[in-house]
């Protein structure tokens, strides 16, 4: 569902109407708990993550602000900071996720239409190596920056940067 679909069922759940809330959840649910599911590696920690999700967005709705995003990505940072959180609080990660043959990106994982893929794999393409991979450990496997110093033995401040000149060049690119 596009922003405008989304929006107004947001709103009505802000209002309390639990219809416009089930809507809300049969529409996103599915890619909010692939999120999860990737994250944290086991679907009752992901349904787990995606529940609670859910219960803090339906608390929230009144307190999301159109200027600071689409709705999607508002709900996918919920689920994002409570899969990070179970990760950090449960122990779930499995170290052994962490190896090099899962640094690389599999955008098979990405839910995106096939044009937004292609877009997306053209620009993560034009990334730098480093860059590539801190930004998939970051955002696709969960690690905070420190995990990151210490999973690929680099100072703070360089894993920072890569981060931040990654986001930026995709960034651009994306908006092209």
């Amino acid at each position: 569902m596009e922003h405008d679909e989304l929006l107004p069922l947001l709103s009505a759940t802000a209002q309390g109407n639990k219809q416009a809330f089930a809507d809300l959840y049969q529409a996103t649910s599915g890619k909010l708990f692939a999120i999860s599911l990737k994250m944290l590696g086991n679907r009752a920690h992901a349904e787990e993550a995606l529940q609670d999700a859910f219960v803090k967005i339906w608390h929230n709705a009144s307190s999301y602000h159109a200027s600071k995003g689409v709705v999607i990505s508002w709900m996918i940072s919920i689920v994002r900071y409570r899969s990070l959180d179970m990760l950090r609080h449960s122990k779930v990660r499995n170290e052994q996720s962490l190896t090099e043959e899962h640094d690389e990106f599999d955008l098979n994982d990405i839910d995106v239409t096939y044009e937004d893929k292609s877009k997306l794999v053209d620009c993560i393409e034009q990334l730098e190596p480093q860059q590539k991979q801190v930004i998939h450990l970051a955002y696709y496997k969960g690690l905070t920056h420190q995990e990151l110093v210490d999973h690929i033995a680099s100072p703070l401040g360089t894993v920072k940067s890569w981060i931040r000149r990654g986001l930026q060049q995709l960034q651009r690119c994306l908006t092209l």
